[in-house]
């Protein structure tokens, strides 16, 4: 059961071949089995998810039906989860459980998903390799010694160990893309506004986006279907109305215009996973696509704008966590400001300390024209240059990372080396655009993902290029030794 597809479950529950009810109690003995050696999750929820899928098995019994209704998922530590801890990866909030469910929490359940607990993840999000987690760091199922990628590393450990089918992720600045390419899945970042962020603990409010993790596109296709639509709690969210997002899969790519930027294929990028991205190129125009080399010019600087504009955001959202109302307070304060001091030097990790310190900096009086100001506009010339690319090509190819998965440990005394691994990534965030990560090959035995990016609201494009590559090809199928 636990090789089974998201798709190839909703067909065996349809076909009563299996009940929901046993399909959790197998996944559930699995993740207790096997995830001592993974760390994928902060929280285990066996009674709310033997509650709902039995609930599913009744509304199932009573003909109804539905591609989620009775499938198993967990949900990363940043979506809140009525009375169940919500931490973030954090002592910040240990102790915290949230009062209510976030919107895509409450639309999932609603659909019949069956939580079967909450993941690990980077603290607050801020990482690339889900080892600043208060709750440890997460391994890689594809190789222990190996990072899983970050923030979204429990979600993306979970479903490449088949622990289960399909996990909810953020993307801060490629936060589903990159775990997906270092763990052989296929991740979705939606646009902008596309999916609620009600209730999901924000790092940078501007940049944060929801989505799927799965083994294949079109997992991510019914798992996002569950997700998406407008929500009047979030002021970000936008109308627009959402698509039967499986309808689309299987449409022809004859004639589709797949853009490649030059800069994409720099000093930086492995010369091996270079060679992997050619290939799915080659394989992409095998089934009609017709490939086109563009330029993104401003993407070298990208990573500096990102990296101000985001712990900037990062230091405002983060200013409520005060040992005041909610979350870790200190022993014994000996003043307020002590009870401040205290219990964020406590309670936030390193790597946390660090981006609200650089935030605080960005956007204190007398820098914030020099650092923020000027990182927003470049903001704006990196959208320009995607929308000039996309009056020329329908969808842009590159790698998701410039080189596979590193060892443990590899990159915690130069974090700066960590941010770079975002050099594909984060343009995306900040235009907002759509970008999916879906598995190309292998370097060293790790895997290696080619990302996709589309105009805004294009979530279906991408998952018919990938749903298409992915009948063409089987690299999604491979699965980690000893899983």
């Amino acid at each position: 059961m636990h090789q089974m597809t998201l798709a190839e479950i909703a067909r065996g529950l349809a076909d009563k071949k299996f009940s929901s009810e046993e399909l959790t109690k197998v996944l559930l003995a699995r993740i207790a089995q096997l995830d001592p050696q993974l760390n994928s999750f902060i929280s285990l929820t066996e009674d709310l998810a033997l509650q709902q899928a039995k609930a599913a098995d009744a509304r199932r019994a009573n003909g109804e039906s539905g591609a989620l209704l009775g499938a198993p998922i967990a949900h990363k530590d940043l979506f809140c989860t009525q009375g169940i801890r919500t931490s973030c990866g954090s002592k910040m909030l240990d102790n915290f459980k949230a009062p209510y469910d976030a919107t895509v929490v409450a639309k999932l359940a609603a659909a019949g998903a069956v939580t079967l607990g909450k993941t690990n993840m980077d603290e607050f999000a801020m990482g690339s390799a889900n080892e600043s987690s208060y709750y440890g760091a997460v391994k890689n199922p594809w190789n222990l010694e190996h990072v899983p990628g970050g923030s979204s590393g429990g979600s993306a450990a979970a479903v490449a160990a088949r622990l289960l089918p399909a996990a909810t992720a953020t993307d801060t600045g490629g936060s589903i893309r990159q775990p997906a390419a270092f763990t052989n899945l296929t991740g979705l970042k939606p646009t902008y506004g596309r999916v609620s962020r009600w209730g999901m603990i924000a790092y940078a409010s501007s940049l944060d986006q929801g989505g799927p993790l799965a083994r294949t596109a079109e997992d991510c296709a019914i798992l996002l279907q569950g997700m998406a639509g407008f929500d009047a709690n979030d002021s970000t969210s936008i109308d627009e109305p959402v698509p039967d997002y499986s309808a689309s899969l299987n449409s022809s790519l004859q004639g589709l215009r797949i853009g490649v930027p030059k800069e994409y294929f720099s000093a930086g990028l492995d010369p091996r996973i270079a060679e992997l991205i050619h290939n799915s190129v080659k394989e992409l125009e095998k089934l009609g696509a017709v490939i086109k080399e563009i330029s993104l010019p401003n993407m070298q600087h990208a990573i500096p704008a990102y990296y101000v504009i985001a712990p900037a955001e990062a230091s405002s959202n983060l200013s409520r966590f005060d040992g005041v109302r909610f979350g870790h307070r200190c022993e014994d304060p000996k003043s307020l400001e002590d009870l401040y001091k205290r219990s964020r030097g406590e309670g936030f990790g390193a790597e946390v300390q660090r981006r609200i310190m650089v935030g605080a900096y960005a956007l204190s009086a007398g820098y914030y024209d020099a650092y923020y100001l000027k990182a927003q506009k470049i903001r704006r010339l990196v959208k320009n240059d995607f929308m000039a690319a996309f009056n020329e090509v329908d969808i842009i190819l590159g790698p998701t990372t410039p080189n596979p998965a590193w060892k443990l440990g590899a990159k915690n005394s130069d974090p700066v080396a960590a941010y770079l691994e975002d050099v594909y990534t984060i343009t995306a965030n900040l235009a907002g655009l759509p970008g999916l990560s879906m598995p190309a090959g292998f370097v060293d035995g790790l895997p290696v993902g080619v990302q996709l990016l589309a105009p805004y609201f294009q979530e279906g494009r991408l998952l018919n290029v990938a749903h298409q590559y992915q009948l063409n090809t089987d690299w999604h199928t491979r699965t980690p030794t000893g899983f």
